[in-house]
């Protein structure tokens, strides 16, 4: 789609409007993308950065991570949340190691492969990392392609076949020019075209946007409402974590009964930690990082 009228005001826009993030520069390599987008999952880019930054020095390379215990991998994630994806990233280093020689995958197949990646990541890595002309669907592109295309206030909570063909078709011609289309997208959809307050008055497409020109219209479908995490089994399993994680030895369970007051949701939470993998029992009563 070479003369898509909104390609030459959302370029223009990007280049002058960018973040200056890290895994977006020139020398950031495959890894650097694919670390940044499993720590980007449901976390903001504020939050990311310094964890990201002292996780790719430590780390430069999948070998650095791999022969490292995933353990590790938990402590350095801190307070990202979600930590399960430190363990998922650690066992992608391990399997780019062996199976691809320490080089994180071009083949889209073998990408989707690794645990932890998705068909999302696979298409972040493929464009930002490769420069391949592949549509790179997360929510701010959704919600940006849906409002600029289809006049849709948010888009439906999973990725539809229709979705996906108007995004491919949206693309430049060229696989360079796609690339950085689909990170242009992704910033709108962060500074310009979010959720809640969108600024249709500073937005480069607003001219193109169907839903603005149709009286931006609110959803059709009611968004649930996130569990409150105050008092949560989450929670619990937070502060748990952190108490193993910022131990010098492992602890004992009296120990992490001071984490939490209501020992049955502890014991729960502890369980769940147990079968996540994300803490390990050592000794009679002994718990660990992996």
């Amino acid at each position: 789609m070479p003369d898509c009228p909104v390609h030459p005001p959302l370029l223009a826009w990007y280049a002058s409007h960018a973040r200056d993030l890290p895994w977006r520069r020139r020398d950031a390599s495959a890894w650097h993308v694919l670390v940044s987008e499993m720590m980007l999952q449901q976390t903001p880019v504020a939050r990311v950065l310094p964890v990201y930054d002292a996780w790719v020095a430590r780390w430069p390379t999948p070998g650095a991570l791999a022969g490292d215990r995933p353990g590790e991998a938990v402590r350095r994630w801190g307070r990202l949340g979600y930590p399960r994806r430190a363990l998922r990233l650690h066992e992608a280093a391990k399997v780019i190691d062996t199976l691809h020689g320490g080089e994180v995958p071009r083949d889209p197949f073998a990408l989707r492969s690794l645990p932890g990646v998705g068909d999302y990541t696979a298409a972040a890595v493929l464009a930002f990392a490769y420069r391949r002309r592949v549509a790179v669907l997360d929510t701010n592109v959704r919600r940006v392609l849906g409002r600029v295309q289809r006049g849709v206030a948010l888009p439906p909570p999973t990725v539809t076949t229709m979705e996906r063909s108007f995004a491919e078709e949206s693309l430049p011609d060229d696989p360079e020019a796609a690339a950085v289309w689909s990170v242009a997208v992704m910033e709108l959809g962060a500074l310009v075209c979010t959720a809640r307050a969108p600024a249709c008055p500073r937005c480069p497409v607003a001219s193109s946007c169907a839903w603005r020109a149709a009286g931006r219209p609110r959803p059709l479908d009611p968004r649930t409402k996130a569990q409150a995490y105050a008092g949560s089994d989450r929670q619990c399993r937070g502060r748990i974590l952190q108490a193993v994680r910022d131990a010098d030895a492992p602890l004992t369970e009296p120990t992490l009964a001071v984490t939490w007051e209501d020992t049955a949701q502890r014991h729960r939470a502890l369980a769940s930690l147990l079968a996540d993998g994300l803490v390990v029992q050592v000794g009679d009563g002994l718990f660990d990082l992996p």
